[in-house]
């Protein structure tokens, strides 16, 4: 599993000109699932997203986590985190769990991420969405549930 997290003031979700999901201060994330993703990938994630300290204290410096902020959560799906560009001009999206296992898992983790207490927006699974939003710093890190495969790769 793969997420990309973007600390933003607000974003928003829209399909077709309606807002399908919008939240203030808080975090974007996008997420990518990949072939043989489980429960405990998720679970690992949203801890990890939750407590990562990456917002700013009295004093400006990112000892804050988003639940010590009682931030928001924008949940949208994006396979293309598992785009493969090694080789010729087309992406490859191989790694990608097949959709109808990327949906439960998406499902899955928007449902784990509503326990949190937090305040839960998404988008819409599979649906051409237009993302807008003010990335706050800019803080973007991404999280990935296999780093060893990274470095495997020597990337």
């Amino acid at each position: 599993m793969r997420t990309l997290l973007q600390r933003v003031s607000w974003a928003k979700v829209e399909i077709n000109g309606k807002i399908v999901g919008q939240i203030q201060k808080g975090l974007l994330v996008l997420l990518g699932v990949a072939h043989g993703d489980t429960d405990a990938h998720c679970q690992f994630i949203i801890e990890k997203l939750t407590n990562l300290r990456i917002f700013e204290d009295d004093t400006g410096k990112m000892n804050l986590s988003l639940l010590d902020i009682k931030g928001e959560l924008l949940v949208v799906s994006q396979f293309t985190l598992y785009a493969d560009c090694k080789k010729g001009r087309r992406p490859s999206f191989t790694d990608a769990a097949a959709p109808n296992v990327a949906r439960d898992m998406y499902k899955k983790f928007v449902q784990k991420c509503s326990v949190t207490g937090l305040k839960v927006e998404q988008g819409e699974f599979g649906a051409n969405m237009a993302v807008s939003l003010c990335n706050s710093g800019p803080v973007t890190i991404m999280l990935d549930t296999r780093p060893e495969s990274v470095a495997a790769d020597g990337g």
